[in-house]
This record gives structure tokens, C-alpha cells and sequence, in this order.
């Protein structure tokens, strides 16, 4: 077990999750409106933003399955990540040259970054099985997710400063405090990836990477496809997902519609902010114990766990009426969100084939980002019907119902006993049919 590459693996969510905070959470959605898009008129502003928004994770669900594909067959998935975080690191660094009125530049550049930002974790998240075994993989995926927490938390509120008193640092003006604030997020980013740039964790090249990329992308496109079939063979992974798409979905709508919904019902934006600080400061130890108790409890039943604790948010949240309500319900946010995420993210590693969790990955990303667009359609959808947000926030009980029933079914250990199989035969060079499971003489392709 290499050490430094374990610490370098956590150290990188610490560097990107400013990029979430800041960037996508807090001060893009306002710079937005008020310098890229001020010639237009607000509902147009926010039509642009959120069709960016959307075109991004296109590109991303597009991309990614592929390039993991690509990654596991020449074993580096480290250099796949590099490349992605650079292209990200100079998009966010480009927001700081915007001018008033320069939106298609400004979505331009999110559409990069948000490619740079999401198809990097792909590469990240893949990396765990090679990092550590299944018995450690909770806890040090739950660090991961604290020290992101604990990394974007710390910037954000420097960055709340240099955008609310910006003379502290140098600045003549609120909006040069913002594009100081976009720099910070670039070279926090850089500076915290370094460690994992250089330890990142090598498995030998598949003997059926090509020599040229042109024969790299036949044989990513052949494997892509092999993987639409093949996943049928591990059941229990297939239950996984499905239950993934409804949560996931549930907690997404709920991190998206957050401050749209605060706002709705009268709370300020001083306090919105606020509350998400407190969101991640809180996640830090939470993810942590949590993590803990997983490893020791079993993954799958602190998630259970937690996605309880998402609808009973979801309930308190249709009651809210105050900033009070506002803040008792991020911390409770920030108390399972962490865990929520960090525990899937290892129970899909331990249900993968080790040698094809980028493929396998980049297809949980895709599914991933088409299913998301319900908790959202949903949320805005019975708002409308109803009049009223708060049926539109009660709703998402649905996702996470669901979620929890499929998730009931799914067996871990045989789950893991198949992946274990399976990466077995794939040593060997044998496959088994996708569908009935027999044993075939064909050779793997990868």
C-alpha cells in the first residue's frame, strides 16, 4: 500500500472541491447574472446559465465512458486526470477576464471547466480500487469527501471576503474581489493536485492497447460496447445503480434547487451563503464518523441510514418557514452528505472488475447525468401544478424511497464474489457470454 498515493488521492478533493463551492455553488450563478450576462434581462440570464449547465454534463456523460474506457487499457489513469484538471484549472482561471456582457465566453468557459472538473473525478473515483482493498476503501473514501469538504469550505470563505471587503486585500472593487476569487479557486487547484499528479497509482497496460490512437479509439469504442452488454452479468452492481439513480437524483435536485427554494420563501442570500458554509464544515468530522462506522457496520447500511435522514430533511424543509429552519437543515445536510456519496462511490468499487473501473465508472457518470434530470423536472414541475415550492421540495421523497427499496435488494457479498470472478477470467484472457454467463473461448478484447 503506497501511503503517499493514498494521502495524494485525498489531498485532490481538498484542491477541486473549491471549484465546486465556489465556481458552480456560490459566486458563478451570481457574477453571472450581474457581469457576464447584464445585458440581458434576468430570465433570459438564467435560461443561459442552466442550458450551460446542461450542455456541460452532456459533454461529460459523452466523454467520459470512453476515455475510461481508454485509461484502463493503458493502466495510467493518473495522466488522464492531469490532463482533464489542467483543462479545467485554465477555464477557471479564464473567468477572471470577463467583462459585462460577455456571456457566451462565460459559458463557454463552463462548459471547459465543468469537463475539466467532472471528467477528472471520473478518473478519480476510479482510481480507489487501485489504491487500497475493499475492507479500506469506506474509510478512505470517506476522507476524501472531508477533506473536500473541509478544502472548499476554508477557500470559500476566504473568497466571501475578498468579494465582501476586497479593500482587505488589495482590491479597489467588489467585482475585482470576484475575479481574484476566480484565480484563488485556479491555483488552489493546481497547487493541491500537484502531490496526486506525481503519486498516482499505475496498473501495467492491457496487452491489447493499441499503438496509435486511432487504434486507441477503435478499441475504446469496441470495449464502450462490450460494457453496455457485460454489465448485465453482475446483478447485484445492476441493483446498485438503479437505486443510484433515484438517490442520487434526489440529493443532486436538493444540492441544485437549495438557494432557489431558500429564496423562494423569503431568505436572504447573506444567510444562504452562510448555510453553506455551515454545510461544510459540519461534513468534515460527520464524514469522517460515518465513514468509520461503515467500515465497521457495512457501507450499505449507513447509506440505508442516511438517505433516511434525506427524507426526513425533505419533510422538515416542506415546514421551513425561517433562516433558523435554514440552518438546522444544512447542518443535517452536511451531516449525511458526505457519507452518502463517499459510501456509493465505494460500494461501486468493490462491485466493479478492478481492471475496468474506469469503463465501468464512466458508465456509472453517464447514467448518472441523464438520470438527474428528473429530480430537477420533478421539483419544478409539481411546484408549478401546486402553486407552491413546497410541494415541489416534498416530492423528491419519491427519489429517495425508491432508491432505499432497490437498494434493500442488493446483495454486497455476491456482488463482490462475482466482480472477484470476473477479474479472475479477465486475467486468464477468457469471458463469460453477457447473458448467460457460460464460459466462451473467444479471447478478451479488453
Amino acid at each position: 500500500m503506497d501511503k503517499r498515493a493514498i494521502k495524494a488521492w485525498i489531498m485532490y478533493d481538498w484542491a477541486n472541491s473549491a471549484y465546486a463551492t465556489t465556481v458552480l455553488a456560490a459566486v458563478l450563478p451570481v457574477f453571472y447574472a450581474s457581469v457576464a450576462a447584464a445585458t440581458l434581462d434576468a430570465d433570459t440570464s438564467a435560461s443561459y446559465l442552466a442550458y450551460t449547465h446542461s450542455i456541460g454534463m452532456l459533454c461529460v456523460a459523452l466523454l467520459t465512458p470512453l476515455l475510461g474506457t481508454l485509461a484502463d487499457l493503458s493502466g495510467r489513469k493518473g495522466d488522464f486526470l492531469k490532463v482533464f484538471s489542467i483543462i479545467g484549472i485554465i477555464a477557471t482561471l479564464g473567468f477572471s477576464i470577463i467583462g459585462e456582457g460577455d456571456w457566451l465566453l462565460a459559458s463557454a468557459l463552463l462548459v471547459i471547466s465543468t469537463i475539466g472538473f467532472a471528467g477528472g473525478n471520473t478518473f478519480y473515483d476510479a482510481m480507489l480500487p487501485d489504491l487500497v482493498s475493499a475492507e479500506q476503501r469506506d474509510m478512505i473514501s470517506s476522507k476524501g469527501y472531508a477533506y473536500g469538504y473541509i478544502g472548499g469550505g476554508l477557500l470559500l470563505a476566504v473568497n466571501m471576503l475578498m468579494i465582501q471587503q476586497p479593500g482587505w486585500f488589495g482590491m479597489g472593487s467588489t467585482l475585482a474581489g470576484t475575479r481574484l476569487a476566480f484565480i484563488s479557486v485556479a491555483l488552489w487547484w493546481l497547487v493541491f493536485s500537484i502531490p496526486l499528479f506525481r503519486h498516482a497509482p499505475r496498473r501495467p497496460a492491457s496487452p491489447d492497447m493499441p499503438k496509435s490512437w486511432k487504434g486507441y479509439a477503435g478499441v475504446g469504442v469496441r470495449r464502450l460496447r462490450q460494457t453496455f452488454r457485460q454489465i448485465r452479468r453482475f446483478p447485484q452492481l445492476m441493483r446498485l445503480l438503479v437505486a443510484f439513480w433515484f438517490f442520487n437524483d434526489g440529493i443532486n435536485t436538493i444540492i441544485l434547487m437549495a438557494t432557489i427554494y431558500g429564496t423562494s420563501i423569503g431568505i436572504g442570500t447573506a444567510d444562504l451563503m452562510l448555510a453553506l458554509l455551515l454545510t461544510q464544515f459540519i461534513g468534515f468530522p460527520c464524514t469522517l464518523l460515518l465513514g468509520a462506522w461503515a467500515q465497521r457496520w457495512g457501507a450499505k447500511q449507513v447509506l440505508m441510514v442516511s438517505l433516511s435522514i434525506y427524507i426526513c430533511i425533505v419533510i422538515l424543509g416542506y415546514f421551513m418557514t425561517s433562516a433558523i429552519h435554514f440552518y438546522l437543515l444544512a447542518g443535517l445536510v452536511g451531516v449525511v452528505q458526505g457519507v452518502s456519496q463517499s459510501t456509493a462511490r465505494s460500494l461501486f468499487s468493490n462491485l466493479m472488475p478492478a481492471g475496468r473501473t474506469g469503463e465501468y465508472f464512466g458508465f456509472v457518470n453517464i447514467t448518472g447525468k441523464f438520470s438527474s434530470i428528473f429530480g430537477p423536472f420533478v421539483f419544478g414541475w409539481v411546484g408549478q401544478l401546486t402553486g407552491s415550492t413546497r410541494w415541489g421540495i416534498l416530492s423528491l421523497i419519491f427519489f429517495f424511497a425508491v432508491g432505499i427499496a432497490v437498494l434493500l435488494t442488493v446483495k454486497v457479498q455476491q456482488g463482490m464474489s462475482d466482480a472477484i470472478q470476473a477479474n479472475q477470467e479477465e486475467e486468464h484472457g477468457w469471458v463469460l457470454h453477457p447473458i448467460s454467463g457460460k464460459g466462451s473461448e473467444a479471447r478478451s478484447t479488453g
